[in-house]
């Protein structure tokens, strides 16, 4: 399985801007720049869409590690943060919420270890991964 998406920049780095298009669509000519980055423009961010693949991932892989068990998720909820510092990215950082019934805090919490070293995405990353979960 292979998948794509397309930058298109025009102009400088500060006064210019770019088009995100992905294979599927979702993203359409959808516009990012040098505000949107590192202020407050309108329009996406690299960081932003890095933290959106590894919290839907981690989700997806947590919810197949939990669904070898005889657990019944109602719902699981990802934020990730992305920590960008000096042109680097540092963490990114899983808050997890989650509303499973027949499943121990101690068994969800060894699950969400595992998805967070498992994920395709995190397996990506060459930083530091850390999560934060809750089981209601």
């Amino acid at each position: 399985m292979k998948r794509n998406a397309t930058a298109v920049w025009n102009g400088s780095l500060m006064e210019g801007a770019g088009k995100l298009t992905t294979q599927s669509t979702t993203l359409e000519n959808t516009q990012y720049s040098f505000k949107s980055r590192f202020a407050e423009g309108v329009g996406t961010n690299p960081e932003e869409l890095v933290a959106a693949a590894h919290a839907g991932c981690f989700t997806m892989q947590l919810t197949a590690f939990i669904g070898e068990t005889t657990a019944v998720i109602d719902s699981i909820e990802t934020k990730c943060a992305i920590n960008l510092v000096d042109g680097t990215i540092i963490g990114s950082h899983l808050t997890v919420n989650a509303k499973i019934s027949g499943i121990s805090n101690e068994t969800f919490q060894e699950l969400v270890t595992k998805a967070e070293k498992n994920c395709p995405i995190s397996k990506l990353f060459n930083t530091e991964i850390s999560t934060t979960a809750t089981l209601v």
